[in-house]
């Protein structure tokens, strides 16, 4: 199950949490190639951030999945999640940075 975790600076109480929900599930599932019922995505706002030194908008984000990673799908995760968060809450993609981790790296295979 892949999980999107989103920290911003951005207030959300103005934005629209649900296309943000919607678009964001959608670019994981297709990207990293897992159905969308098995995506998660976790979106926090007004979190006290510093990027650069100082606190314009920025985010911070995570995505933890269980295979499916590679550089390819690290590279347009970056750039479609950037995307998203640029459009729905005025995120520049230069102001945001994304964290990917896949749970089964450096795990022998099992052979059956």
């Amino acid at each position: 199950m892949p999980c999107l975790y989103i920290s911003t600076n951005v207030n959300l109480a103005g934005a629209d949490s649900a296309a943000i929900f919607t678009a964001t599930t959608t670019a994981v599932s297709s990207i990293i190639g897992k159905p969308e019922n098995y995506v998660m995505v976790l979106l926090k706002g007004s979190v006290p951030i510093s990027f650069g030194g100082n606190g314009e908008p920025a985010a911070f984000a995570e995505v933890v999945s269980m295979g499916g990673i590679n550089s390819e799908v690290k590279r347009r995760l970056i750039s479609t999640i950037g995307s998203i968060l640029n459009e729905k809450l005025s995120v520049p993609p230069a102001r945001f940075f994304l964290k990917v981790h896949d749970t089964t790296a450096g795990r022998p295979v099992s052979k059956l």
